[in-house]
C-alpha cells in the first residue's frame, strides 16, 4: 500500500467556485450573499470531478489512500472576517467529507481550519473537534500567515497557538504546515509563498522549545521541507551557534517532511539529507504543477517515479516512507483501518 499524505480538492465542480464568489460579493453587498446551504452539487458531479483527474492518477501511479483536504490556495483566510472563515471552512470540510465517503479506499479527510488575521487560533478548536470527531478526519493543514503573505499573525512557537496546539494533542492528530493564497505582489503563491512558509516554519521550531511544552505535538512540512534539506549545514550550524540541542534531537520527533518535490534529483538530496524516519510520501496531484516534464516525458508531480528510481533506498525504509511513517504520524489511519 501507498499512502500519499498530501492531496487537494483542486478539481471541484464550479459550483463551489461560483458559491466563493458570491460570499465574497456579499461582504459589500449582503444581498448578493448565498444562503447557507443553498450549495448544490451532486454526488455524480462530485464522481466526474474525480474519476478523470485524482482517481485516474491513482490508478495509473500505482498509489492508494490520499489524505486530501480542501484545496489550499482556496482557503482564504484573509478574505473577510471570522464569520466569513467558519461558514466557508464548514462548507469545504463538508465536501470532502462526502469525498471520502463515496469513496472510502482511495480519501481520507484532512480539515481545513477556519483562520482568520487577529483572530485567536483558540477559535478553530471546535471546527478542528467537528471534523476529528464528527466526520473521521486525520489531521488538519495549519496556515502559519491567514493574512496572505503579510504575517501579522504571531510565529507558531508563541503562546497564541497553544489553545490549538492542546486540542490537537488531545486528539492526537498532526497538522501540515501550509499557507493559502498570497496577496503580497512580492510571493507568487505556489512558487515563493508556499516555499518561504516552510522555511519559516521550521527556522521558528528551530529557535523555540515548542516541543518541550508539547512532547507529542506532530507537524507535516510540505513541498520537501521548502529550503530546509538544501541548506541542513546551515540549519545545524544555527542551532549550534545558538546553543540549542542537534536537529535531531530538537525537532525530528515531531517535524516531518514530505516528497512534494518535482524532480528527481530534489528528491534524492532530500533522502540524502532527512532520515528516512521522518519523510512521507506525498504528490500533491493534482496540484501546484500539473504538466508533463519535457526532459522525462513524465508528470512532474509523479513524485513514486522519483522514489522508485532511488536505488540505493533500503527495502525498509521505502516502506516507511510509503506507507509506515503515515500510519505513525496520522495516528488516527489505524483508528480508521481497525473500525473499516
Amino acid at each position: 500500500m501507498i499512502i500519499d499524505c498530501h492531496g487537494h480538492y483542486t478539481t471541484a465542480p464550479g459550483q463551489l467556485e461560483e458559491y466563493r464568489k458570491r460570499q465574497i460579493e456579499g461582504l459589500k453587498d449582503p444581498a448578493r450573499a448565498p444562503a447557507r446551504g443553498s450549495l448544490r452539487i451532486s454526488d455524480d458531479e462530485i464522481r466526474a470531478s474525480l474519476e478523470n483527474s485524482q482517481l485516474k492518477f491513482q490508478r495509473e501511479r500505482g498509489t492508494d489512500i490520499t489524505i486530501f483536504s480542501p484545496r489550499a490556495g482556496g482557503m482564504g483566510h484573509h478574505i473577510g472576517n471570522e464569520t466569513t472563515s467558519r461558514h466557508w471552512s464548514e462548507i469545504c470540510n463538508d465536501l470532502i467529507h462526502r469525498i471520502c465517503r463515496l469513496y472510502p479506499g482511495n480519501f481520507v479527510g484532512v480539515c481545513q481550519l477556519p483562520q482568520s488575521p487577529g483572530v485567536p487560533p483558540a477559535n478553530c478548536v471546535a471546527e478542528l473537534e467537528r471534523c476529528v470527531k464528527e466526520l473521521g478526519f486525520v489531521g488538519c493543514n495549519l496556515n502559519p500567515d491567514p493574512s496572505g503573505g503579510y504575517w501579522t499573525d504571531p510565529p507558531l512557537i508563541d503562546k497564541w497557538w497553544y489553545p490549538l496546539y492542546e486540542k490537537m494533542v488531545e486528539l492526537d492528530v498532526p497538522a501540515m504546515v501550509h499557507v493559502s493564497a498570497s496577496c503580497n505582489p512580492n510571493f507568487h503563491f505556489t512558487g515563493a509563498h508556499y516555499i518561504n512558509a516552510d522555511t519559516t516554519a521550521f527556522m521558528q521550531f528551530l529557535t523555540s522549545d515548542l516541543f518541550r511544552d508539547f512532547p507529542t505535538l506532530k507537524f507535516i512540512i510540505p513541498h520537501g521541507g521548502g529550503a530546509v534539506p538544501y541548506h541542513w549545514g546551515r540549519y545545524r550550524g544555527i542551532a549550534q551557534d545558538m546553543g540549542r540541542p542537534p536537529l535531531k534531537e530538537l525537532l525530528l520527533n515531531n517535524v516531518f517532511f514530505d516528497t512534494c518535490v518535482y524532480h528527481r534529483p530534489g528528491i534524492e538530496l532530500l533522502l540524502e539529507v532527512i532520515p528516512a524516519d521522518n519523510i512521507l510520501f506525498a504528490s500533491e496531484m493534482v496540484g501546484a504543477v500539473r504538466g508533463i516534464d519535457p526532459e522525462t516525458g513524465h508528470y512532474y508531480d509523479d513524485t513514486r517515479r522519483y522514489v522508485d528510481s532511488i536505488d540505493w533506498l533500503s527495502a525498509g525504509d521505502r516502506e516507511k516512507i510509503f506507507r509506515g511513517n503515515a500510519r505513525r504520524v496520522y495516528s488516527r489511519l489505524e483508528l480508521r483501518e481497525a473500525d473499516g
